[in-house]
């Protein structure tokens, strides 16, 4: 049983850990959406020998020479440019005008002013959800220490699937709060950024898969725990319903032979079942010749081996 429960722990850590990991991947990336952006092409400086397919060419490499004619080869589509771009919480990249390398801006800059609160609001529940998601980690490891009571485990291991279950929440309002901040970026942002096409990328990928990771490691750390108090219930009734039987006995004065018919009969302790805690009742005990001991805390917490 212990190794059953040791084995329940570790995978609700396990769990934390990976969620927290790919949170803080999706979180400091940049690709949560992707796509392409078309834009006129820049004209070519400089003396130019061959065709550059990134800017406009002219007939002529003297294009300050007013007496000269000036023809633009490109026509049509072959003005347009489809450059690529990546956009994540913090920071919106494009490549550069010679297609080399990607030139990057802070997201705030490019999403409405309107709609700026919305992006703040993300932020901060991206935050909440790390530093829960870590605390919550942190609480799964200090009750794996052996060094605890089982008191204690339990109440750590409640506390880490409420801070755990806590921050799956606000991962999923923040996941949310970006997506919404970045349509509107697409449909009202500056004319300078706005994509033709865009999908979902990689880090929003993470994103919620580090959601569904925290919840699975939220909801086996609460099994864990509900497992637990059932388990200690069942038992403390088994030894109130003993308890009420060995009062009732008590109270008829049967002899001493009826005594040890009973102790006889109902299964000892620790094999499985509660076995009748031989308590003095009403002043008394039977007269067994036996010592009735009973632990203060087996009514009040949990046997080590039902902690799971």
């Amino acid at each position: 049983m212990g190794t059953k429960c040791s084995r329940r722990g570790s995978l609700a850590l396990t769990l934390n850990i990976v969620a927290f990991t790919c949170a803080l991947s999706a979180v400091t990336t940049s690709f949560w959406c992707e796509g392409t952006r078309k834009v006129v092409k820049p004209f070519c400086t400089g003396p130019v020998t061959t065709r550059q397919a990134y800017c406009i060419r002219f007939n002529s490499s003297n294009i300050n020479d007013s007496r000269l004619v000036q023809y633009i080869w490109e026509s049509g589509e072959e003005k347009f440019l489809m450059r690529k771009f990546h956009t994540g919480i913090f920071f919106s990249c494009e490549q550069a005008a010679d297609m080399n390398g990607f030139n990057c801006r802070d997201f705030k800059d490019i999403a409405p002013d309107h709609e700026k609160g919305v992006l703040w609001l993300c932020i901060t529940a991206e935050c909440l959800y790390l530093i829960l998601l870590f605390t919550g980690g942190v609480l799964m490891w200090l009750e794996l220490c052996p060094c605890l009571s089982v008191m204690n485990k339990l109440k750590l291991n409640a506390f880490a699937a409420m801070l755990t279950a806590l921050s799956g929440l606000l991962g999923m309002v923040a996941h949310m709060m970006f997506t919404t901040a970045f349509q509107l970026a697409v449909a009202m942002g500056p004319e300078d950024w706005r994509p033709k096409t865009w999908d979902y990328s990689w880090s929003y990928i993470l994103a919620w898969g580090s959601f569904a990771t925290c919840m699975a490691s939220a909801v086996t750390a609460l099994n864990r725990y509900t497992k637990t108090i059932v388990e200690f219930k069942y038992k403390r009734r088994n030894i109130e319903k003993n308890l009420r039987i060995k009062q009732k006995l008590l109270e008829m004065d049967l002899p001493e032979q009826m005594w040890d018919m009973y102790l006889t009969a109902v299964p000892a302790r620790g094999e499985g079942n509660a076995g009748p805690l031989d308590l003095p009742v009403n002043g008394h005990k039977p007269s067994t010749g036996a010592a009735y001991v009973m632990g203060l805390d087996s009514m009040t917490e949990p046997q080590g081996e039902a902690y799971c």
